[in-house]
């Protein structure tokens, strides 16, 4: 007997803003981004008037979602399904014998949860020391705290098929990456696909407003009657943390603990100029 999620026939996995047509056979739910078909084998496509594509981004909107079976059903490297402002859900589908990749992510907390397939994670404090290594299968949830390197690979004979939750998101609104080295190529353009300038998830306006903590705190330093060569030691070295990975005012709590603690003894002597 063919089991339709949720017990309904002909029910849509998909909840966010539908309406039904009741009019004749109902076989398919409007959906403001197209049309989403209800029938069971696929209902993971949605029809966009010029053929059916995969299933984009619909955050922040409100959104429910078989995250199972749409997971199954995705083949592209990393297609992120919905981006708030505080987190992101993507899914990803690994080849066997693939990897995400070793990577670390200093302010980002990150949830993986496999959904088929098996494979290794492991993680460390540092890229050259991964001293916690798992096997994980179907159903393995992985939990990945902020400035853990992390690295998951493929060690089954099928596709490993998982989603992905960053809090805060990672990367830019409506990614697809069809493969890893599109995926790849696209860190390192640094672009978005509808030619927006993008550097790590932030258009130049967001960086301005992201880095106005240090901004200000360099205004005050100067009001302080602090010399020019310190402050722009300092904030320099800020704006390179913040290239990092760090927050700015994470980046601003390093540097003054170098000068404070005698890490950087230039910094003490440029402060006393």
């Amino acid at each position: 007997m063919y089991y339709t999620p949720y017990g309904y026939l002909n029910q849509s996995p998909y909840y966010g803003n539908m309406s039904c047509n009741y009019g004749g056979n109902p076989n398919y739910w409007t959906y403001p981004y197209g049309t989403i078909h209800a029938n069971p084998l696929d209902s993971y496509r949605v029809s966009n008037g010029n053929g059916r594509g995969m299933l984009k981004d619909f955050g922040a909107n409100p959104f429910v979602i078989n995250i199972n079976e749409a997971t199954k059903q995705n083949n592209t490297y990393r297609t992120a399904i919905w981006t708030g402002n505080h987190l992101q859900v993507t899914l990803m589908s690994l080849n066997p014998g693939e990897d995400i990749g070793l990577e670390m992510h200093p302010d980002v907390d990150q949830f993986l949860r496999i959904e088929q397939g098996q494979g290794i994670t492991q993680m460390g404090k540092s890229k050259d020391n991964l001293n916690f290594r798992r096997n994980v299968y179907d159903d393995s949830a992985i939990m990945i705290p902020a400035g853990t390197w992390h690295n998951l690979t493929n060690t089954g004979n099928i596709p490993i098929k998982l989603y992905s939750i960053y809090a805060p998101p990672n990367h830019p609104f409506g990614t697809v990456h069809p493969t890893k080295a599109d995926a790849m190529a696209a860190e390192q353009e640094n672009s978005h696909s509808d030619g927006k300038t993008v550097i790590s998830g932030k258009s130049p306006d967001e960086w301005v407003r992201y880095t106005e903590f240090l901004v200000n705190e360099g205004l005050e330093d100067v009001t302080r009657g602090i010399n020019a060569t310190h402050i722009l030691q300092e904030f320099i070295l800020m704006g390179v943390l913040v290239g990092k990975g760090f927050s700015p005012k994470k980046a601003y709590e390093t540097v003054e603990g170098w000068e404070r603690t005698g890490k950087s003894k230039l910094l003490q002597q440029s402060k006393n100029m």
